[in-house]
């Protein structure tokens, strides 16, 4: 059973570092060469992990291999644009200047359902507000409304408007993330500042946020009853 648990955490802590090395997406997000490196990570690493008679290195040694040229393939697509598009494809227009492309949809095999439901994912409840729609190579639709169709922003409104700040989780569950305060340009004097003006202790903070312009935002934890 210890040698078992221990196969595991070796091979799971592989599987961690193999994608931060291929870098953070989430799945839906994948390109076609990540999403099948993953499912055969995934199913290299299960055999291991559920025969404790099976090598280890019969695991580990694909999956470092499957991690490198993952590596290698992405370098070279980020070198070679024709590369890229052997392996990735290309977006396709599957709207333009507002009609429908029938012949790509055909292609793709999306239904006319299969696109409108990807247009009310993209908060598009009607084809007459679309001008463009295209398919990224990773599967998301991006929509572009009718200029008639958008909404004004502050530059067609002659509204000026201050630079734009960031929030971000300085405090979580009562512990100081460092890394937030740097990105605001704080640091603890100033966060225990505020939290002795507050009149709170730090492990009673559930979420603080905080910007650049010092704003905060304190959420205490609920009292258990």
């Amino acid at each position: 059973m210890t040698i078992a648990l221990i196969r595991t955490i070796i091979l799971y802590l592989l599987i961690i570092f193999g994608i931060k090395m291929m870098g953070k997406r989430q799945i839906s997000d994948l390109q076609t060469s990540e999403l099948v490196i993953t499912i055969l990570i995934s199913n290299i690493a299960a055999v291991p992990m559920q025969d404790s008679a099976q090598p280890l290195l019969s695991s580990v040694i694909p999956i470092i291999s499957l991690i490198c040229y993952e590596i290698l393939v992405s370098f070279f697509m980020l070198k070679n644009a024709k590369i890229r598009e052997i392996i990735c494809g290309k977006p396709i227009v599957l709207i333009k200047e507002g009609k429908v492309q029938q012949s790509a949809l055909k292609n793709l095999r999306i239904s006319g359902e299969d696109l409108f439901e990807q247009l009310r994912q993209a908060d598009v409840f009607s084809l007459d507000d679309v001008w463009f729609a295209i398919m990224e190579t990773n599967g998301q639709l991006s929509v572009l409304k009718k200029p008639e169709k958008q909404p004004p922003d502050a530059t067609m409104l002659k509204i000026e408007t201050n630079p734009a700040t960031i929030d971000t989780v300085i405090v979580s569950d009562g512990v100081i993330s460092e890394h937030s305060l740097k990105v605001c340009n704080l640091d603890k004097i100033w966060l225990n500042s505020i939290i002795k003006d507050q009149n709170i202790k730090l492990e009673d903070i559930f979420i603080m946020t905080a910007n650049k312009d010092k704003k905060f935002s304190i959420i205490r934890k609920e009292q258990n009853k």
